[in-house]
């Protein structure tokens, strides 16, 4: 069949919105639940959609004595009856950061091995509940993680150095919790699944040391406060590591293939044929792009590596690297999308969509947007050099000129980035 715009636009949305619905706490948590424990019942956690998974346990166990607490960022809180809800700051984190993470672990204080903690991770989890090592304060770990966000770092990157400079992460949590038994129930926002990375990992042993934080800092020319340098050089107190931490377990209830193959699914069923590249591609927003257009070219040109009409889904997480010159608003899923439309130039047949599946791009109040054949004229005609836009790394500022961004709010879950490319 001929797709019109309207079509592809359609379906684009659903096939991101069925990818969004495979990861809902309220659909998948329930099943992962353990036996119910003998004595008390602590719920922690931190992350995008811990606030929800700690709802969605309160509905599967309402007959179970739970207590705790859980992070969240601003504005996605739901209505609990047992479980407190604090809302902090992402992806940078302030004081509630810091308040929530030490109310998360004086809740693990004094349990018993009768006792056991469920700790609720998702993605956010790494600034949303941030408690600076002995030595250093809030600002510190502030200006540490402003300094990464900018510098290209990749996320597994960012959170080995995060881990280095946290009371909390890199399974500090768990240990804190002993001898009580934890079991981590984890929604997974990062390339492959490592649960050493999902929020920091604060209840699984940490492979990473003060070398490799050390090392990352200087590859990426990071110029630290004088006490995060003093903290790294000192290598006090490191992370408890593989082999350790027993008493913990770990069960990964959502992930980023889960969603791609969900919106495999609904590809067919709006008779395409779906292909998925792979769950964890990393790498440079805007080569990305580049890169999806080319094989966006050879599906047009050659049937390669699927016949049109076909469906491109990847997941992972891109970076965008700033650099120390001004930047316009914009996020990793926008970068791409841009850099996609100009790879593309118009070709014919080719539309495609991307978003990060918490609703939130960056920091900005759209998931991500939509490409069509004819985004680089309407966004010439509006007055917009895409080019110029791409250096300034202002791509929010030109789809929501265009009318093009994906708004779904906070959708309270979090497997990461979903790429869709439709090519007719």
């Amino acid at each position: 069949m001929g797709w019109t715009d309207e079509q592809a636009r359609s379906v684009l949305r659903g096939v991101f919105d069925a990818a969004v619905a495979a990861a809902d706490p309220r659909v998948v948590l329930a099943q992962h639940l353990p036996d119910k424990p003998r004595g008390r019942c602590v719920v922690v956690g931190a992350g995008k959609a811990s606030a929800l998974m700690a709802a969605s346990l309160e509905a599967a166990w309402p007959d179970v004595d739970l207590g705790g607490v859980v992070v969240t960022r601003y504005g996605q809180a739901v209505p609990t009856r047992r479980i407190k809800v604090i809302e902090s700051s992402h992806p940078v984190p302030d004081a509630n950061s810091e308040a929530g993470a030490r109310a998360v672990l004086a809740a693990v204080q004094g349990l018993t091995a009768d006792d056991l903690v469920i700790a609720l991770i998702s993605g956010g989890g790494s600034a949303l509940m941030a408690l600076p090592a002995e030595g250093l304060a809030l600002a510190d770990k502030q200006a540490v993680n402003r300094a990464l966000l900018a510098s290209g770092a990749t996320i597994s990157e960012m959170n080995a150095v995060r881990k280095h400079l946290s009371g909390i992460k890199g399974g500090r949590l768990a240990a804190a919790a002993a001898p009580a038994r934890v079991l981590t129930l984890a929604i997974s926002d990062v390339p492959g699944d490592d649960p050493a990375v999902i929020a920091s990992g604060p209840t699984v042993p940490d492979p990473t040391t003060y070398a490799d934080a050390r090392a990352l800092i200087a590859r990426y020319g990071i110029e630290p406060p004088e006490a995060v340098t003093a903290r790294l050089a000192a290598e006090a107190d490191e992370t408890p590591k593989p082999g350790s931490l027993a008493h913990a377990a770990f069960r990964m209830i959502a992930t980023p293939q889960m969603a791609l193959e969900a919106a495999a699914v609904a590809a067919r069923q709006a008779g395409l044929t779906p292909l998925i590249l792979g769950d964890a591609l990393e790498g440079e927003s805007r080569e990305m792009g580049i890169v999806m257009a080319g094989i966006a070219r050879a599906v047009r040109g050659h049937g390669q590596p699927v016949a049109a009409p076909a469906l491109l889904l990847s997941g992972g997480e891109t970076t965008v690297s700033i650099g120390k010159g001004p930047a316009g608003r914009g996020g990793r899923n926008t970068e791409f999308l841009l850099g996609l439309a100009v790879a593309l130039d118009g070709l014919p047949g080719v539309w495609a969509a991307a978003g990060d599946t918490d609703g939130i791009d960056g920091t900005e109040d759209a998931a991500g947007a939509i490409v069509t054949p004819d985004t680089l004229a309407r966004a010439r005609a509006a007055g917009l050099d895409p080019r110029g836009v791409l250096s300034a790394h202002d791509s929010y500022g030109l789809f929501d000129a265009i009318g093009d961004l994906i708004r779904t709010g906070p959708t309270l879950t979090n497997v990461n980035d979903i790429r869709a490319l439709l090519i007719a």
